[in-house]
């Protein structure tokens, strides 16, 4: 009987020790399966795309073999972007260096200022006349802007009177704001001017006044930077502003027209016909009707205008139809 009880207990212990070692099996197989299943799918996917970083797209010639051919990186579209902007800007440079070649041909002491015939002769036109002119800026400035200016004569006037900012005067401890006579339509050293806004007839007088008012308000008058501002630009985009029946289109070489004066960040467009938002002239945005969209990097122009079909660019200025209100 007692052989009998203890094989009977040995037999118990026996299997109490297979159970637990049946569930230490379980417990330790439910541990490791997750894992393992894990890394098996892992180094499945793996095998079908061997590029990790390559987004799998399905195609019509099976899975993942667009994704091979032509993988597609994190930020690549940025950076196309970015090419893309550095060859505009590259191109635009090289233009403006060509000009700027044709600027420097000639020593500033020498070289033409004489009227290119565009702006009427006082003695035989009455009426009174507005206008706004843009020419390359001498020396290393031609290649990326240009120097604008407005010229005035009232009803009956003889001459013409023309409103500018000048940066050496500025440095000199002078106003920067100079008011005299001279030719309109005349050469900044040798640059040939174009023709922006051309204003006659009744009215034009009073408008005489207020250009007259807002150029002797300007409040940058003892203040002069190239760039971003405030220079010659930022003088003839403030006093548009003042006098928007000008219409003014400054083009996109006019660096420094989106010098909002005195720190502000939101103005008027220049032509007065829409708005721009500009951070000290270095970014920026611009719609108008006139002006179309522009955006500025920088103190740089890009944009397109609607009105008058023609695309905007650093350095070279207007890629179209030619631009001029009155």
């Amino acid at each position: 009987v007692k052989s009998a009880v203890g094989n009977k207990s040995s037999k118990n212990q026996t299997v109490t020790r297979s159970k637990a070692f049946v569930q230490t099996a379980r417990r330790t197989a439910a541990e490791t399966s997750a894992p393992n299943l894990d890394h098996f799918a892992s180094e499945l996917n793996r095998s079908r795309n061997p590029c990790p970083r390559t987004s799998a797209k399905p195609s019509a010639r099976g899975p993942w073999r667009r994704s091979a051919r032509f993988p597609s990186y994190p930020g690549m579209k940025g950076k196309k972007w970015l090419v893309l902007l550095v060859f505009v800007i590259t191109t635009a440079a090289l233009i403006g260096y060509s000009g700027m070649r044709r600027s420097m041909a000639h020593d500033w002491r020498t070289a033409s200022r004489a009227s290119i015939g565009v702006a009427p002769d006082p003695a035989e036109v009455r009426e009174a006349v507005v206008q706004v002119y843009a020419a390359r800026a001498w020396g290393w400035r031609g290649a990326f802007g240009v120097h604008s200016w407005i010229a005035v004569k009232p009803t009956d006037a003889a001459r013409f009177t023309v409103y500018e900012v000048i940066g050496w005067r500025a440095r000199r401890g002078m106003s920067a704001v100079s008011v005299g006579y001279r030719d309109p339509d005349g050469r900044w050293f040798g640059s040939a001017p174009d023709l922006i806004a051309d204003l006659r007839g009744p009215g034009v007088d009073d408008t005489i006044k207020r250009v007259d008012a807002a150029a002797r308000n300007y409040p940058h008058a003892f203040e002069y930077r190239v760039w971003p501002g405030p220079n010659s630009n930022t003088f003839i985009a403030h006093v548009a502003r003042q006098v928007p029946e000008l219409k003014v289109d400054l083009p996109p070489t006019a660096i420094g027209k989106d010098y909002i004066p005195n720190g502000g960040v939101v103005a008027r467009a220049p032509s007065g016909t829409g708005y721009q938002v500009s951070l000290f002239g270095l970014l920026g945005v611009l719609v108008g009707i006139e002006e179309g969209l522009e955006i500025n990097l920088l103190g740089f122009t890009f944009g397109v205008d609607a009105k008058n079909p023609a695309l905007k660019l650093p350095g070279v200025g207007r890629v179209g139809s030619e631009s001029t209100s009155g």
